[in-house]
Parts: structure tokens; C-alpha cells; sequence
């Protein structure tokens, strides 16, 4: 296993939650808040940088990897000369290293070291990875290696990149170096193309970019879904525990988390909308990019001028109902959410184990009026299985292996719920009230779907419950929420068109299976 020799002024190994709270106070690296979290700023970069995250090319990946504008090739060459310009950087710089784990299913565990050059980054990493026991530590065995260096600046005209900063991933050498970047999202993201790459491909594991609860039976339910598709409000259930917020992998007979925390959004945050996270946020919970209230420090979360992605990053064990071990049966409910802009699709269907790969390979959503500059009209969004920019392989690899899980545990339901609009667009149409898209998930959950009389969305086959419990039936079909059912029928084609030349890119590669899940269009009568 390769080892990298690390000479700095002074290195700290595995400190406590306590003492980098401490240490990144002393060095005037941030506050607290009055409910007691460490806030701090992240520079530049308060989000991920796509265009600027690459991948080595060679041996190892050369006919593996997805080529393309998402996995962006790099020589090895280039990642050597970063790495040894890097090491140089850290001889008169303070570290912080700490061992931890991804994955809590200890079968496709995957070590992880990280060095960082501020105590909070380390903080992070401490909350986000797992963590190792007393004994663990004495037995830890190096396997990869995350080399975070925020004030290293590349020269692309010299070393390579496109600009300044950088996510570089070896797979050869097992190692991932971050520069010029001190946005803590690309640790945790970067660690979760690695086990989007090893799992599938040595494991026949399904990594997923969804969340997950189980229930006091043990059922377990899977959350799919793009940012504000609520996601993140409909799996947050008091009455079931949480397994993760995030990241999981779905092996031959449990579903584990990838994490040992959550890194939460904070825009907008309130006790009443999300009283989960809220009480999160307490001593070591690390706040990125927060503002206050002026003359105090005490958080307004409504305050955008930094950035709108502001994040609360906290161990998982800050949230109440919190499975003690994040590992849970195989999934009951599969939850694909979309917030559908075009008032088409049903605010739940059942899919079946074709439609599910489809859908999953779409990853579709949409932006409304108001939300970016330049946007009037809705917008469709489609990120191959709700993560596109996270997979290293081709996106029906996982989605073929979605179908064989499915086809090996026929019990698991797939539904597609749409969070958005009803009896119309955006701008003429309604929202569905949160309380209506609780109660089908619910129903769902229970099972009180399941003997339910379904009939099939004219476009997209898609099985549409005659009823369900605390819901009017006229809200499940959508065209009957429409005055005008042809101007439906052509909000249906159309929206059936994007689908289907979004997954052109998808064809050549997609089984017979898949390509037949499409959506049909329909001739009207004029």
C-alpha cells in the first residue's frame, strides 16, 4: 500500500471534535454561534467546481471510465508533478491527518486518510467519514488518501488544469488531491466517485445518491431526488429512524450508509420547517458560509449574500431518531421524487421494474420561473440516476444494476412521486400541498397501495392508484385537475419529448428492457 511521506512544521493526528473547534478559534479561523457551532468561510469556492475535478488517465481506468465533460481525463504525469509540488507546499505548514472509514457495512468498508491544512476542514472529515474505534485505530490499515491543500494554487499554463484550483482522483495510486478550493463538499464527493467506481465494478454493489429511514419493523425506505424536489423534508420522519441523509449502497441483503454524518442546507432553515436539522446544529455542528443578524451571532439563515448554498455539517448522532449503526434491511419502498413544472406528471405512480430503470437513468426534474437569471419559463433538468456528476461509469451500468436488484427481490415497490405542480403549469397551476405528497408516501409505506386498482398514464405507462387514503381522488389523475384536457394532452407530449431525447444519449448503451420503459407519443386529433 503506498504510503505518503508527510513533512510539515507540526502535524496533529485524530484530534477530537473538541480540540478543532479549539484549534480553529485560537487561529482566528472562525466564531460560534450563540446555539454553539463553529462557523467558518470557505473563500472562493462555496460549492463544488465540476469543470475542475478530474480523473487519471490510465491503465487502470482507460476503458473503464465514462469519458467525457463529466469525467475529465488528466495525465499522470500532471497529478505527479501536483502532488510533489504539493508535499513541498506542507514543509513550513501546520497539518491536521486523520484516519477514518467510508461505508458501514464492514464488507466494502474503505479506509480513508485526509490531511488538511485547517483544523475545521478536518472537523469535517471527522463528521462526514465514519469513525474508527480505540481498537480500530490501533489496527488501521491505509488504503486512500485525500490530500486537501485550500491555499496551493496550480498554474494551469504550467501544471495543466483549467484554473487555479483542482480535484484530482488516481485510482492507480489511490490517492485524491484538492487545491486552490476550500469547499469541503469536494472531500465528501470526491470519496463518493470512488464508490461509485469500486463497488459496481468489484462488488456488484449499488451505490445511490438518495437517503434512507427504516421503520419500526425494519422496512426501509429509499429517497431519490434532485435539490427541490424535498427530498430532504420527506424523508425526515420523526416516527421512522434515519439511516443517512446522502450517500448508500445497496449489497446482496442490506442497504448501508456511505457516511458517518450529514451535510445539511441551511437556506432558509427554521425550527418549524425542519426541526431535525435545527437541533442539529448545536457544539462542533460546523456552519459553512453563514451571515448574522447584525451586532450578533446569532444566525439568519434567510441571508443569501454569500451564497445560497450555505451547509451545516454535524455526525450523524445529532439527529434524534438516528439508527445507532447505519444498516438496514433491503428496501421495502423505493421513492423516486420529481418536482414536475409541467403539471403532467401524477403526484404518485407505481413503476415497474422497467419503468424504474428508466426513470432512474432520467433523473428528471425542473427549474421554475424565478429560481436563475434568464429563466421564464420551467426547465427541464435530467442528472442520470439523481446524481450524474458523481458516476465514473457509464449510467446504465447502474442502471442494469438497479434491475437485477429489483428482479431479485421482486417484494420492493418503485414509486414516482411529483412534488410539483397540479392542474396546470408553473404560473397557472397549483402546487401540491406537502401534506397530500405526505400522505401518499405514507400510504405507500404502509402498504395501502399496494391492492389499490392502478390504471396507466396514457404516455408513460406509469400505474396511477384510483385511491388513496387522506388524498382526493381527483388530485391522482392529472389531467383531471386540468380545465382544458387538450391543452394537458400536449403538455404531455411535450414533456414526453424531452424525456425522450434526453435518453437518445442513453440508447446504444440501454438493454431492450430499458429502451422500452420510454414514453410513447400519442397522435391527437387537431
Amino acid at each position: 500500500m503506498e504510503r505518503l511521506a508527510i513533512l510539515a512544521s507540526k502535524a496533529y493526528l485524530n484530534q477530537d471534535a473538541n480540540t478543532l473547534v479549539r484549534q480553529t478559534l485560537e487561529r482566528r479561523q472562525g466564531i460560534l454561534s450563540d446555539k454553539g457551532a463553529l462557523c467558518i468561510q470557505t473563500g472562493k469556492f462555496t460549492g463544488r467546481s465540476p469543470k475542475d475535478r478530474f480523473i487519471v488517465r490510465d491503465e487502470c481506468t482507460e476503458n473503464t471510465i465514462d469519458w467525457g465533460e463529466i469525467n475529465i481525463p488528466i495525465s499522470a504525469e500532471i497529478f505527479d508533478s501536483l502532488l510533489n509540488k504539493m508535499s513541498a507546499f506542507m514543509l513550513d505548514r501546520e497539518v491536521w491527518m486523520r484516519h477514518c472509514y467510508a461505508g458501514a457495512n464492514p464488507t466494502y468498508r474503505l479506509n480513508v486518510t485526509v490531511i488538511n491544512t485547517t483544523p475545521w476542514a478536518n472537523l469535517f472529515c471527522h463528521h462526514l467519514f465514519l469513525r474508527p474505534s480505540v481498537s480500530e485505530l490501533e489496527n488501521y490499515q491505509q488504503e486512500w488518501i485525500i490530500l486537501q491543500i485550500p491555499e496551493f494554487l496550480a498554474d494551469p499554463a504550467i501544471d495543466g488544469t483549467r484554473q487555479e484550483n483542482f480535484t484530482i482522483i488516481n485510482f492507480s495510486r489511490k490517492m485524491i488531491l484538492i487545491g486552490g478550493s476550500a469547499y469541503t463538499g469536494e472531500m465528501k464527493k470526491g470519496i463518493f466517485s470512488v464508490l461509485n467506481f469500486l463497488l459496481p465494478y468489484e462488488y456488484g454493489v449499488l451505490p445511490m445518491h438518495c437517503s434512507a429511514n427504516e421503520g419500526e419493523q425494519g422496512d426501509v425506505a429509499l429517497f431519490f431526488g434532485l435539490s427541490g424536489t424535498g427530498k430532504t423534508t420527506l424523508s425526515a420522519d420523526a416516527s421512522r429512524k434515519l439511516i443517512g441523509d446522502d450517500e448508500h449502497g445497496w449489497a446482496d441483503d442490506t442497504v448501508f450508509n456511505f457516511e458517518g454524518g450529514c451535510y445539511a442546507k441551511c437556506i432558509d432553515l427554521s425550527k418549524e420547517k425542519e426541526p431535525q436539522i435545527f437541533s442539529a446544529i448545536k457544539h462542533t455542528t460546523l456552519l459553512e458560509n453563514v451571515s448574522f443578524f447584525t451586532g450578533t451571532n446569532i444566525v439568519d439563515y434567510s441571508d443569501t449574500d454569500i451564497t445560497e448554498n450555505t451547509r451545516a455539517a454535524y455526525p450523524i448522532d445529532h439527529i434524534k431518531n438516528a439508527k445507532d449503526r447505519s444498516v438496514g434491511k433491503i428496501p421495502k419502498n423505493i421513492f423516486f421524487l420529481t418536482c414536475d413544472a409541467f403539471g403532467v406528471l401524477p403526484p404518485i405512480s407505481k413503476l415497474t421494474t422497467a419503468q424504474a430503470m428508466y426513470h432512474f437513468l432520467s433523473g428528471y426534474t425542473a427549474k421554475v420561473a424565478g429560481t436563475e437569471v434568464g429563466v421564464r419559463e420551467p426547465q427541464s433538468i435530467f442528472s442520470a440516476c439523481f446524481g450524474q456528476v458523481f458516476l465514473p461509469l457509464h449510467p446504465t451500468v447502474y442502471a442494469e444494476l438497479l434491475g437485477k436488484k429489483l428482479d431479485a427481490h421482486p417484494e420492493v415497490s418503485v414509486w414516482l412521486v411529483n412534488t410539483g405542480w397540479t392542474g396546470g403549469p408553473y404560473g397557472t397551476g397549483n402546487r401540491i400541498r406537502l401534506q397530500y405528497t405526505r400522505a401518499m408516501v405514507q400510504a405507500a409505506i404502509q402498504g395501502e397501495l399496494t391492492n389499490q386498482t392502478f390504471k396507466s398514464h396514457p404516455n408513460f405507462g406509469i400505474g396511477i392508484p384510483q385511491e388513496c387514503p387522506g388524498v382526493p381522488a381527483e388530485l391522482l389523475d392529472p389531467r383531471n385537475t386540468w380545465k382544458n384536457k387538450h391543452a394537458y394532452d400536449k403538455q404531455a407530449e411535450m414533456l414526453s419529448t424531452l424525456f425522450i431525447q434526453n435518453f437518445h444519449q442513453y440508447k446504444a448503451e440501454a438493454s431492450e428492457e430499458i429502451r422500452n420503459a420510454s414514453p410513447k407519443l400519442i397522435q391527437m386529433e387537431v
